[in-house]
């Protein structure tokens, strides 16, 4: 591990902790060289997720755009609350059969999850994901809502 300060690769770990719930090691160290302190977090490397999109390209899973569309659709949930959503869905696509997921699937997890967490978050994201254009198409999401509650 590079030195922050004088770039030694040559440190001690004086203290090692889990953290974010164990997926993380947060160390503690000191440089053998110039002796100022630095942390450092160690994490398991993500397996390189493919999305593919509606259109049939294909493109890298990004964590960002997952955090973005469930902060627009739940903006009144807690971060807690939202990373605990984002957190479940992303361990389901790194359990996924294969590295290639539909970003249908995606849209269909994400629904899974808002359905019983919050109702209007389900609604704000079901009509962008499902790209509800008309006032009958909105009051028929709802009545499919309501019978998926029963």
């Amino acid at each position: 591990m590079l030195c922050p300060y004088c770039k030694c690769d040559e440190s001690n770990v004086l203290e090692s902790r889990e953290a974010e719930d164990g997926r993380v090691t947060r160390r503690r160290r000191e440089c053998i060289k110039c002796n100022k302190r630095f942390t450092t977090y160690e994490r398991v490397g993500n397996i390189e997720l493919k999305v593919i999109k509606k259109s049939g390209r294909v493109e890298d899973f990004c964590r960002e755009k997952l955090e973005k569309c469930i902060d627009k659709a739940c903006f009144r949930m807690s971060k807690e609350d939202k990373a605990k959503i984002i957190d479940e869905i992303e361990m389901k696509l790194l359990n996924w059969p294969s590295v290639e997921i539909p970003s249908k699937e995606i849209g269909i997890m994400i629904l899974e999850k808002l359905k019983n967490i919050d109702p209007v978050a389900y609604i704000r994201f079901a009509t962008v994901y499902l790209d509800i254009n008309s006032i009958d198409e909105f009051q028929k999401l709802l009545v499919d809502f309501k019978n998926l509650k029963k």
